[in-house]
């Protein structure tokens, strides 16, 4: 590796943000926004979260000033990069009439190429799900594929996991492996702030060739191996998937779902942020004067009752039959469907449950065995409120 890696300095970094911008990518990028870690339009490494970190555990998320200047010293943001490439909201078709007929509008993107920065392993891997799911399969999804034949991915290897991530469990992280243009680990120690640079496809090695960088050393990728070992032994939480999808599907009818359905609120905030659930559904609407009708796909969720409606009733009225639904589809059956789990391991469904319900100890249940002990991740309160 230290024969192709490149080490990038911040303002590098910047550069590297100026060269996309200059090549026509709208460069999405991690933000600081009313107290969270957001995506969102960048131009300058100043609109970077730098020197803010997270706390994140169940049903908790506060971010915290750090004692550095990291840019990426986070753990898993509320959302990641699905609402870029697969929106909560977009256009199918417009329709409007037309003399005795009416003429439709198919809702495709038009906009500029987007280029994803500080995407986490987990993310990526996630990424790789809906390419999967959403474009590689029989029926394609026009709308996502063309976002994604048109992006670009930056990833960026985790060094702050929180009190919520299992990556490690899942295989996905925290070191970005494959899918991406250029990968990023960033080091500070001694004073230095730079970033070791992997580049993985020739287009991502073009446009790595318009910055300012230098070689790597060989301590250079040491130093960065350091990071990811480090983060790979702070992961907050831990999954057994040995045998789970078996284990799931022993366990249709026990009385674990009956416990968990008195605490879930079927909010569906675990789906909203998963970043590899893709259940839609469809709305249409018309303007009072009968002249144009639209249909547009929303974001749904199998906590919905209705989601499971056909002529009768709902297939699931029972909050537990809803959640046996989604965890076994989660971890066992989406490998029936696509090769691989359902589940990359970010954590995000724990911290965003309100009823602070915990995937891993739910499955740890299943089997019959204790709650899976929290390994040596961060935690500290917040120092801090972001501006």
């Amino acid at each position: 590796m230290a024969d192709h890696a490149r080490l990038l300095d911040v303002e590098g970094l910047q550069g590297l943000i100026s060269v996309l911008v200059a090549h026509g990518y709208t460069v999405v990028a991690p933000t600081v926004r009313e107290g969270a870690i957001v995506y969102g339009s960048v131009t300058s490494v100043d609109e970077l979260p730098r020197g803010w970190g997270d706390e994140q555990d169940a049903a908790r998320y506060r971010l915290r000033r750090r004692d550095d200047d990291a840019f990426f010293g986070y753990a898993a943001a509320p959302q990641a990069a699905k609402p870029v490439m697969f929106p909560a909201e977009e256009l199918l078709w417009r329709g409007r009439r037309d003399g005795d007929g009416f003429a439709v509008e198919q809702g495709l993107p038009d906009g500029p190429p987007v280029a994803l920065l500080g995407v986490r392993a987990c993310d990526l891997s996630a990424l790789q799900i809906h390419d999967t799911v959403l474009a590689k399969r029989q029926w394609v999804d026009v709308r996502y594929a063309a976002r994604r034949a048109d992006s670009l991915v930056i990833a960026v290897a985790c060094g702050s996991p929180a009190g919520t991530c299992f990556c490690v469990s899942m295989g996905t992280g925290p070191r970005p492996q494959s899918g991406f243009d250029l990968s990023l680990t960033e080091l500070l120690d001694g004073g230095r702030h730079e970033f070791l640079v992997e580049v993985g496809s020739e287009r991502g090695g073009q446009l790595l060739a318009e910055v300012t960088t230098q070689n790597a050393a060989v301590e250079d990728v040491t130093a960065a191996e350091a990071v990811v070992a480090d983060a790979a032994q702070r992961m907050g939480r831990t999954l057994d998937t040995d045998g789970l999808r078996e284990v799931l599907y022993a366990n249709m009818e026990s009385p674990r779902w009956d416990d968990v359905a008195s605490r879930c609120l079927a909010c569906t905030n675990c789906t909203l942020v998963c970043p590899t659930c893709f259940c839609t559904s469809v709305q249409d609407t018309a303007d009072l004067g009968a002249t144009t009708a639209e249909r547009h796909r929303v974001w749904d969720s199998c906590f919905n009752e209705d989601f499971a409606y056909i002529h009768g009733g709902s297939l699931r009225k029972e909050t537990g039959a809803r959640y046996r639904q989604w965890i076994t589809h989660k971890l066992g059956s989406w490998i029936d469907q696509f090769g691989t789990s359902g589940c990359v391991g970010c954590g995000r469904c724990i911290t965003w449950c309100p009823a602070a319900i915990d995937i891993t100890a739910e499955a740890a249940a299943l089997r019959g065995t204790p709650e899976p002990p929290r390994a040596g991740a961060d935690t500290f309160e917040p120092t801090g409120s972001p501006a």
